[in-house]
């Protein structure tokens, strides 16, 4: 007990006895700088100089084109581009959907499937996109099942009531 009291005493001392740093002229012995310091100062001193250095290098990387140089990251440009071919990739998809459809319903008019004063690209556009919203909002299998339990949780939960 008395010594771990004398040792926080001494390191105590040890942190707050001042001290001077003297910078000489080695020829001359002329002191050129003097400074009194404490231990504690320089921890402190050295602590704030490392945590201001970290914040800098991680402003410096976080918001500059180094940022790219870090595995993992990727360029702005890159992913413009890459956002730029997926709509334009999904347009030529819609458009091709849109040419099979017409060409189909050309191909049912020449072999006489169909009459062709019931034949309009417009009202076979508009076929096309009424089967493309139906097909989105079709529930699937597992939304049906989450469904059914959610409604069995509630009617439980008021019975509870």
């Amino acid at each position: 007990m008395f010594n771990k009291r004398l040792f926080k005493q001494q390191l105590k001392e040890n942190l707050f006895n001042k001290r001077r740093l003297i910078i000489l002229n080695e020829d001359t012995f002329e002191e050129t700088f003097s400074l009194k310091l404490t231990l504690m100062n320089v921890f402190v001193v050295l602590g704030l100089g490392a945590i201001f250095i970290i914040f800098i290098t991680t402003f410096i990387i976080a918001f500059t084109p180094l940022r790219e140089f870090i595995p993992g990251y990727s360029s702005s440009k890159l992913k413009r581009d890459a956002t730029e071919l997926a709509l334009k990739s999904d347009s030529l998809t819609k458009a091709l959907e849109h040419n099979e459809a017409y060409i189909k319903s050309l191909k049912k008019v020449l072999t006489g499937e169909l009459e062709f004063a019931k034949f309009n690209k417009d009202s076979i556009l508009s076929s096309t996109e009424q089967k493309q919203i139906e097909g989105d909002l079709s529930a699937s299998k597992e939304e049906l099942e989450l469904r059914k339990r959610i409604s069995k949780e509630e009617q439980s939960y008021q019975k509870k009531k």
